[in-house]
């Protein structure tokens, strides 16, 4: 691994550093909370398309874009470095245009033609339009393959019938990317189709999901005969499940590049050293230091891990599965390091927000971990994915593999 800037490298961090120096705040303190109750916010969001349209206008909302969709056809380690520097300074957390941006654009990009692509690239990138991703079904579980939402066509047009549920930030959406079954009579895998469409359709009825946390950031979505043209199909009729890889792909990459929102080592030593335990200060506690030290040998692991990553991108290759792995630890780790912290506050452990110690951090960081550990594939797929691609193991068996898909056997 490499560890230092290249001199190419090193002069770009320090243009990103003078810019946000001319166009933020230092972050003095980080807060903790809900990101998705900062995307539902009015004000929230206004600075966050604010900012989003800032960083457009530079070229450093998407830098690995080209120039005229956005970017500055810079390379995945420019990207990297304006993360770093950008979380150091006091802007809009929690970004309403990551799904939109990180997944369903890149699909569009690479599956439609250039009329689609000038049409909604640009706003996306901006700000001025969301995304949203509607792949999860009520009966599907984890296997996105088992959809059931239909589209069946007649002359040009697609009409749509079913649900979608999970789908996070689709009540300020403006456009979302659907994936449909439009031929139940092959391999579940065969008989999909990739659409996108607006959430403004008729026939489209988004209801929000109220979480344990008080936060309505999932929701479900009834879709009934709503009518697309078949110039918002994305990609061939019954490629869907290859378009959808895209999706996942960078999905994956999204979500297992993520730290668990903030919360790690530091947060939990701040806790401990502000915290009184009967024997006194909790970070005085052996059982509280070996924790902690263990959480910090996993937190350093996943550093080197991220920094592998960083070394095959900054050398222009592919990354292999540190992302799948990276998601694993984060996910199991922010939960446990919440109950933990939790259990150390006591009786007040049970409270929430402000008038909880540290505004609730670890009471939201442990509400969230089981999505987290669902989002952009659960612990099992993605064990089964390491398992099968990284340690060469025998995959599962499929039952259902080359089953037609209205032949697989359902509950009643």
């Amino acid at each position: 691994m490499d560890f230092e800037d290249s001199p190419e490298e090193a002069k770009f961090r320090s243009e990103v550093r003078a810019w946000l120096d001319a166009n933020a705040k230092p972050r003095l303190r980080r807060e903790h909370g809900d990101p998705m109750d900062e995307r539902t916010d009015a004000g929230a969001m206004q600075r966050a398309r604010e900012w989003q349209k800032t960083k457009a206008d530079q070229g450093y909302a998407r830098i690995t874009w080209p120039k005229g969709f956005g970017g500055i056809g810079g390379t995945p380690m420019q990207s990297i470095i304006f993360g770093q520097e950008e979380a150091k300074y006091d802007v809009p957390a929690g970004s309403p245009f990551a799904i939109g941006l990180g997944m369903c654009i890149p699909t569009v990009m690479t599956y439609c033609g250039d009329d689609v692509k000038q049409r909604y690239v640009k706003p996306a990138v901006e700000g001025s339009e969301i995304w949203c991703q509607l792949f999860s079904e009520p009966a599907g579980g984890s296997d996105v393959a088992a959809l059931k939402t239909r589209a069946v066509k007649e002359g040009d047009t697609w009409t749509i019938n079913g649900s979608k549920i999970w789908t996070t930030g689709a009540q300020f959406s403006d456009y979302g990317l659907l994936l449909t079954r439009t031929d139940p009579n092959v391999p579940k895998h065969k008989g999909l189709t990739m659409f996108y469409l607006s959430m403004k359709t008729p026939g489209v009825e988004v209801r929000p999901i109220k979480q344990a946390s008080g936060a309505s950031g999932f929701n479900e979505i009834f879709f009934t005969d709503v009518k697309l043209p078949d110039s918002q199909r994305v990609g061939e009729v019954g490629q869907g499940w290859q378009v959808a890889l895209t999706t996942l792909m960078h999905e994956r990459l999204a979500v297992g590049g993520g730290q668990g929102g903030g919360l790690d080592v530091p947060q939990l030593l701040q806790l401990a050293r502000e915290l009184e335990l009967e024997d006194g200060p909790a970070i005085k506690n052996a059982a509280v230091r070996e924790k902690i030290a263990d959480w910090y040998v996993r937190s350093a692991g996943l550093k080197y891990t991220t920094l592998r990553t960083m070394t095959a991108l900054s050398r222009g290759q592919q990354p292999g599965p540190e992302a799948s792995i990276a998601k694993i630890v984060v996910a199991s780790k922010l939960q446990d390091l919440s109950a933990f912290a939790m259990e150390l506050e006591g009786e007040a452990g049970v409270l929430a927000g402000d008038d909880a110690p540290m505004h609730g951090a670890f009471q939201g960081g442990w509400l969230g971990a089981p999505g987290l550990r669902i989002a952009g594939g659960t612990d099992e797929i993605l064990r089964n994915i390491i398992a099968e691609r990284v340690l060469g193991l025998p995959g599962d068996v499929r039952v259902d593999k080359d089953v037609p898909f209205n032949k697989v056997p359902v509950g009643r």
